[in-house]
Formats: structure tokens, C-alpha cells, sequence
């Protein structure tokens, strides 16, 4: 069991109490529960409200306090929060009867008076503990957070970030909730006298089961571990002429950056949405100029270099064991071992050719939630290029499918087909020896590679983590996989595919 770790905050009002509940917010998730002590009028319920609201990203949202109600429920966007208030009481039995015993999963608690059913309270908490500070001022509290059990290590980083703030100058800025991803990243607005900028929370992506060799899956695909891959690969691309954020600010070893905020103007339009064609258009233009350059495989990074790590073919094969892993068995069509044997071997051959071509900078996610149109520039500077810490060194026609081939919008295959052969249009103007049918046939191979990587990824993200919105993605990544496995090249992986591998449920 970790030792508490304590610091302690000076809240002169209640823009400051607001600052640090959207701070801790930040690194905080359902499961996780915060206790609030302190005399009556301490402060408590204010803390609270601000922590809901924030999550909420509603600051007029109404948020009484449960003094009466004993618990007061909110769906808020990123999970649900449970709020507390247990003055009235008596004991630890009593929680039974409102809910709180056993403590609900998948869900943030903030308990207000814990001390009346300490038995009750997990080992693994914060606690924030408010008292009045007259001499401060009228509305003054100082607030002691500490941290327990495996929560001491989120306290120790809430310290942290708020060091970073204040030495970065955005201590009493405004924060505004930003919705997260798939990822344990979070992110939050900073609002300065005008300014807007991006505060992105990168914690070291926890070890997995070692599973893939010996190694766990982030290892074994070279998925980012930390922030130090975003920086050295940001710099990269603005160094290439792409606009890729620029980073004002950054602590590497705790994983907090100040970035610049490029808006949330996307390139897709309408209900359901659809490509918007320019913009489409320009971010094809960027792939092309990209590939069209001799990349570095190493990249200056603070007093050091970063190496690109190399999309290998056991990384591309682990990807792709995500389809017999979890999507089959979604689907009650596990494999036998003569099944699953013969699909390696069929993707082992398929991966020779495009793992021979020219390899380029892989972003591996450049689609539409992570383009942002920035109208007041030019060319293919107006596409702004976030979520890249997962470069890797590979085939270039892998980003091409993921921006054609987009996992989270419909692309008519009449869009996919102009827009490929613009790409193929501005290769050939580079180099008049690019090969288009080569080209094409590479496109398939990765656009199989992809789509049955992302058949696994969802099921994997619906199953395991508890998130079955991705499932919706599913028949539309079925679509475009029906389209890949159509190239003549794909032939027997198409047979393959058509005996042992059921279609997605609607």
C-alpha cells in the first residue's frame, strides 16, 4: 500500500476552487472516488458543483445540494458521478439503502461527510479536506487533497500539473472541458486574456499483459508510452511544412504539454456526416507532398533523438490477430488451429510486398477526427494534423486508406476512387516511375490490413473496456473491407475471408 501523499491549495474564492476541480478532473475517471470533509459551510458542496459542472461543460447546470436527497445522480458526458451527502447518516448499514454499499463500479463518487461512515470509505480515495481561511479574505478555504492507496499517485500528479500551470503562466486561466478519446489521454481549453491554447494530460501508458511475445500490445505495435513520441513528431511535420501544433509549453517528465489550439472546424459536414470535398481534397495533398519527400528516421527530441520505431510484420500480424481474438468470437465463429494457422500464413505472404516498398512516416489515425480545417491559411497548411504520437516507419499507402477509408464516416466508393486518384496523380508529377497499379494493389493489401485490425478494435473496446458505441462502426468497416478484398492480389485471402468470417451484426 502506498504512503498518502498531501499538498495543500490556497483557494482565495471561487474561481480558484472551480480551477482546481477542473485540474483534478483531468485525471480522474469513473471507479474513482473523492471524499469531502470540513465544517458545515466549509466549502464542500461549492467543490463539488464545480466538479460536476466542469464535467458537464455546463457551468449553469443545476447541482443542489443532497443534503436531503442523501444522493444525487448525473449522466454527464464522460460517465456517470454519484454525489453524496452522508450528514444525516447514522452508520456504515445505512448505505445499503441509498445505493453506496456495495460503492457502484464505472461511476465517480464524491461523498460529502465520510467521517460518518468511515468503514464505508475505500482504501483508494482522495480526500479533500476545506477549512476557512478569514485572513485570506471573506470567501477563502485552503483545501488539503490527499491522496490514498493507489490514488496517492494521481494526487502526487495533480501537484504536478499544477506546478506546470503556474510555471507556465496559465495558473488563473479558465478551463474548459474537451472530450477525451479512445486513449487515456484527457484534454482541457485554457482561456487568457483572450487566448486560447490546448492542455493535453499524456500519463505513461501502463504495461498490459505481456500476451504478443513477451511483450504487451501497445509494445508489440510500437503505440506511444508517453508524450515524448507527440513532441518529436510535431516538430517533425512543422519542419515538413504540415501543420501539426505548435507546442508552447511542455514537461516531459510528468506529461503535460501547452500546445497550440488549432479550433474544432473539421473536414466533414451534414447529418449523417460526409466528406467536405476541398478539404478532403487537401488532406490528400498532404499525404502525396509527404510521401513525396526522403523522411528522417530520427528526430531531435529535447537533448536527445527519437527514433521512429518500424511498422514490422509482427507488429502488423498482432494487429490483425485482433479479428480471431475478439471479433470472431463475437460472432460465435471461433477458429480452429488449422484456421488460425492458415490465416498468419496468408497475411505473412501478403505483407511482403508492402513491407518492401518505400517506407514513409505512418501517422497510422490520419482521419477525420483528428483534421482540423484551419481556413485562414494555405494549400495544405488550412488541414490541421493532431493525434500523430503513434508514428511509425512503414507503407505509404497506409494513411491513404485511413483517410479514404474513414473508420468513423460513410466515403462513398465513388469519393474513395476520385480521391485516390488524385493521390496517384500527384505522385506521378513528383515521379514520373511511380507505379499506379503497384500503388493500388499496396492500397488493398493495407485497407484489408486495416479494417480487420478494426473489426478486433472494436470488439476488443466494447467487450473489454466497457464502450459499445464503437460497435456502430462495425458494418461500415465491413463495407470497405468487402471493397479491398475485391483486388484480384486478395483472391484467396477473399475465399478465406467469405468461409470462416461472418458479417458484422447491423
Amino acid at each position: 500500500m502506498s504512503e498518502p501523499i498531501t499538498f495543500s491549495v490556497a483557494l482565495h474564492n471561487e474561481t480558484a476552487t472551480a480551477q482546481l476541480m477542473a485540474d483534478l478532473a483531468l485525471l480522474i475517471g469513473p471507479g474513482d472516488v473523492i471524499t469531502l470533509t470540513g465544517d458545515l459551510g466549509a466549502g464542500k458542496t461549492a467543490a463539488a458543483r464545480s466538479l460536476i459542472r466542469y464535467l458537464a461543460g455546463d457551468e449553469e447546470l443545476e447541482v443542489p445540494s443532497p443534503t436531503f436527497t442523501l444522493v444525487q445522480g448525473y449522466e454527464l458526458p464522460p460517465f456517470p458521478v454519484l454525489h453524496a451527502d452522508l450528514y444525516r447518516v447514522e452508520d456504515g448499514s445505512e448505505l445499503e439503502e441509498i445505493g453506496l454499499s456495495p460503492l457502484p463500479d464505472a461511476t465517480l463518487l464524491l461523498i460529502e461527510w465520510p467521517e460518518r461512515a468511515p468503514s464505508a470509505m475505500p482504501e483508494d480515495r482522495i480526500d479533500i479536506a476545506l477549512t476557512h481561511r478569514p485572513a485570506l479574505g471573506s470567501n477563502a478555504r485552503a483545501a488539503d487533497v490527499t491522496g490514498h492507496g493507489r490514488c496517492a499517485a494521481q494526487v502526487a500528479r495533480l501537484k504536478a500539473l499544477r506546478e506546470f500551470l503556474d510555471a507556465s503562466g496559465y495558473m488563473d486561466a479558465t478551463r474548459r472541458r474537451m472530450a477525451g478519446d479512445a486513449s487515456t489521454r484527457s484534454y482541457a481549453r485554457l482561456l487568457r486574456e483572450g487566448e486560447t491554447v490546448i492542455l493535453m494530460n499524456f500519463p505513461q501508458r501502463p504495461d498490459g499483459a505481456a500476451l504478443y511475445n513477451g511483450k504487451s500490445y501497445s509494445a508489440a505495435v510500437h503505440l506511444a508510452e508517453n508524450v515524448r513520441p507527440f513532441v518529436a513528431i510535431a516538430e517533425g511535420l512543422r519542419a515538413q511544412g504540415i501543420s501539426a501544433p505548435a507546442i508552447h509549453h511542455s514537461d516531459l517528465d510528468h506529461g503535460f504539454l501547452i500546445t497550440e489550439d488549432f479550433g474544432s472546424e473539421g473536414v466533414i459536414e451534414g447529418d449523417p456526416p460526409r466528406p467536405i470535398a476541398e478539404r478532403y481534397e487537401a488532406a490528400t495533398d498532404v499525404l502525396a507532398t509527404l510521401h513525396g519527400k526522403t523522411l528522417p528516421a530520427t528526430l531531435p527530441l529535447a537533448d536527445q533523438t527519437y527514433a521512429i520505431p518500424v511498422f514490422d510484420t509482427e507488429a502488423l500480424l498482432v494487429e490483425i490477430g485482433l479479428m480471431p481474438e475478439w471479433y470472431l468470437p463475437d460472432r460465435n465463429a471461433p477458429l480452429s488451429d488449422e484456421a488460425r494457422s492458415e490465416f498468419f500464413t496468408m497475411w505473412r505472404e501478403l505483407l511482403v510486398k508492402p513491407l518492401s516498398a518505400p517506407k514513409t512516416w505512418v501517422i497510422r489515425d490520419y482521419h477525420s477526427p483528428n483534421l482540423i480545417w484551419l481556413e485562414d491559411r494555405t494549400g495544405i497548411e488550412r488541414v490541421g494534423v493532431i493525434d500523430f504520437q503513434d508514428t511509425v516507419l512503414g507503407p505509404q499507402s497506409y494513411d491513404v486508406v485511413s483517410l479514404l477509408q474513414d473508420a468513423r464516416i460513410d466515403v462513398p466508393e465513388t469519393v474513395e476512387l476520385t480521391l485516390l486518384s488524385r493521390y496517384i496523380k500527384a505522385r506521378r508529377a513528383q515521379d514520373t516511375g511511380f507505379d499506379a497499379a503497384g500503388f493500388a494493389e499496396l492500397y488493398a493489401i493495407m485497407s484489408a490490413q486495416r479494417n480487420t485490425r478494426l473489426l478486433g478494435t472494436f470488439a476488443r473496446l466494447n467487450r473489454r473496456d466497457g464502450k459499445p458505441h464503437y460497435l456502430r462502426h462495425q458494418p461500415r468497416i465491413w463495407t470497405y473491407l468487402q471493397r479491398s478484398l475485391a483486388h484480384p492480389a486478395l483472391g484467396t485471402l477473399r475465399a478465406w475471408y467469405l468461409a470462416n468470417v461472418p458479417p458484422p451484426q447491423a
